[in-house]
């Protein structure tokens, strides 16, 4: 009953706040899937993410020792890997692929969340980026995350050949069905140096006070259409600063629903979450679901952007 009061309270608000602000999108990430309830980066929480009204399901990618894009958050396979030692632990990098799909992925969870353990999670497998989009093709929206990258192993280059393989450079230019993301500019810049029409992300720890909050933003516009904050440091004034520049925000990882309608008050465009059937409750009449979210959003950023 408290649960049902508390929701009808924030959703009622929101929407007062959001029809004041803008009709844009409030995009529901999947963070790391449906990771709140099922394994991290495996089949079953990327299904469950969007069974649970996700818009995007969130891909971190890590190579491997061969050259193989999988989707893995830690550059160690230690904390959520389960197997033989010399395939299970130590750095992805150090792996081929072979190595890494003996491990198992599902146990770890049943193991730290006993009351959510199901017995199919034992022995899944971490998923290479090509598996995931055979999987899903166009019918999900991805956000992909390149995670610790080194010029040397041309991680940026892999990505962007998956995505012409699976016809995704169009659908991400067009309609942000691929969105892709890093703590690191230089492989943001890498990725808009390749082809400059794919929409770039720039995730931040936090942002710094005004006038170095204004020369960041300005160099980030530069190359990519948002910025991705830790929600706990997020505040009004980067908010309007980024919506200046035309510059989309996206924080991370908020499963609290008081504070999802916090955040949707001060007009945040999309938000992570490990539990996305909660933020799209709150989110209710508000939510645009799915496909039709990436490209909403997209038309509205455009709509910002001034033209030549």
């Amino acid at each position: 009953m408290r649960w049902t009061i508390l929701l009808a309270i924030v959703v009622a608000t929101l929407a007062t706040a959001r029809t004041a602000v803008a009709a844009d999108p409030v995009l529901n990430i999947g963070h790391r899937g449906a990771s709140g309830y099922a394994p991290e980066h495996t089949i079953p929480s990327y299904d469950l993410a969007l069974l649970l009204g996700a818009d995007y399901i969130e891909q971190d990618l890590q190579l491997t020792s061969d050259g193989v894009l999988v989707c893995m958050h830690d550059t160690t396979l230690d904390r959520t890997a389960r197997g033989a030692p010399e395939n299970c632990t130590g750095p992805v990098s150090d792996k081929t692929l072979a190595q890494i799909k003996t491990c198992d992925v599902g146990t770890w969870f049943n193991d730290a969340n006993p009351g959510l353990a199901r017995p199919e999670y034992v022995g899944l497998q971490i998923p290479t980026l090509e598996e995931v989009f055979m999987r899903y093709r166009r019918r999900a929206n991805y956000y992909i995350e390149t995670k610790t990258p080194d010029p040397a192993d041309h991680m940026e280059e892999k990505l962007l050949a998956l995505m012409t393989k699976y016809r995704m450079i169009r659908p991400a230019a067009r309609r942000w069905q691929v969105l892709i993301q890093s703590f690191s500019a230089a492989s943001l810049q890498t990725v808009h140096a390749l082809d400059p029409s794919l929409p770039l992300i720039q995730l931040v720890v936090g942002l710094p006070a005004s006038p170095a909050l204004e020369v960041n933003l300005d160099a980030i516009k530069a190359y990519a259409v948002g910025v991705g904050p830790n929600f706990i440091l997020l505040n009004a004034n980067q908010m309007t600063a980024a919506h200046a520049r035309c510059l989309d925000v996206h924080p991370y990882t908020v499963n609290d629903p008081t504070t999802m309608g916090t955040l949707i008050g001060m007009g945040v465009n999309g938000m992570f979450t490990n539990v996305p059937d909660q933020l799209d409750q709150v989110l209710g009449l508000l939510a645009y679901r799915g496909k039709r979210a990436g490209r909403r959003a997209a038309r509205a950023h455009a709509a910002c952007v001034p033209t030549a």
